[in-house]
């Protein structure tokens, strides 16, 4: 039996996607769904699953109630309970600036048109491949960018199979929150990331995460890194001539770029 938690605030979509969602054969047993009708009652849902229990997929309408962004705050509580957790949109806005975003900015595993023709046997093919690709995910367990790695386990992070520290007292591990901003440079790569955007995607609230905390932490990372290099500076330079973690432009937002072994 498949847990697909599914967040959608109009009836008429539930009463016509809740038999297919249900009877689809995804591990071979019926399917339980879990429906939530508001992003605040879904985050809230989240909030009280034990993390030991995750959902096997969850499906999200972006716009709910009105608000272009609801479905991405939900989308945000769910990455940061259960981060490799497949995450698909089924929307009214296909071909729009929320597809866009879902894809590029929120890593969404798919966007699925509710209008679509035989939009219920698509869902259920993208549901089918969504859960294939992540049990492929889950026996790799890694995420691997050039010379970086990243377990993702017990999230250490390696620059050439050598282990990431704090920079400042190399016989403590480097802290949780700039291996967290890492990892969603390294999964959104080459995009760049603003202050916004990352504090969005870590469910952070932006008025608690400034570009100031942002920029210290990426100033961590590139020294944790260059130490892990031999420390000589190498790839500080890197990292000023557009590889590794780049600042770009004037807006406040850093990318990853990946330098191969």
């Amino acid at each position: 039996m498949a847990v697909i938690f599914w967040v959608e605030d109009q009836m008429h979509w539930i009463k016509k996607f809740s038999q297919v969602l249900t009877e689809a054969d995804l591990d071979g047993s019926e399917n339980e769904l879990r429906i939530h009708h508001f992003a605040e009652a879904a985050k809230q849902a989240i909030a009280q699953t034990d993390a030991r229990e995750p959902p096997d997929i969850a499906l999200l309408d972006a716009r709910l109630n009105g608000n272009d962004q609801a479905g991405f705050s939900v989308s945000a509580a769910l990455r940061r309970k259960w981060p490799d957790l497949p995450i698909l949109y089924l929307s009214e806005h296909s071909g729009t600036d929320i597809e866009r975003d879902a894809l590029e900015t929120h890593s969404a595993a798919d966007f699925i048109s509710k209008q679509q023709r035989n939009a219920e046997q698509v869902l259920c093919w993208r549901l089918k491949a969504s859960l294939r690709h992540q049990q492929t995910d889950n026996q790799l367990n890694e995420l691997i960018s050039g010379c970086l790695r990243i377990d993702l386990d017990n999230w250490n992070i390696y620059w050439n199979d050598v282990r990431l520290m704090n920079p400042a007292n190399t016989r403590r591990a480097l802290a949780p929150m700039p291996r967290k901003l890492l990892r969603e440079l390294v999964e959104c790569s080459p995009r760049p990331l603003s202050t916004l955007q990352m504090a969005e995607r870590l469910d952070i609230d932006p008025e608690r995460f400034s570009y100031a905390a942002y920029r210290q932490h990426i100033r961590t990372l590139r020294r944790s890194i260059d130490a892990a290099d031999g420390g000589k500076g190498d790839f500080l330079e890197r990292c000023k001539a557009g590889e590794g973690i780049v600042t770009f432009g004037d807006e406040q937002a850093y990318c990853w770029r990946a330098i191969e072994p």
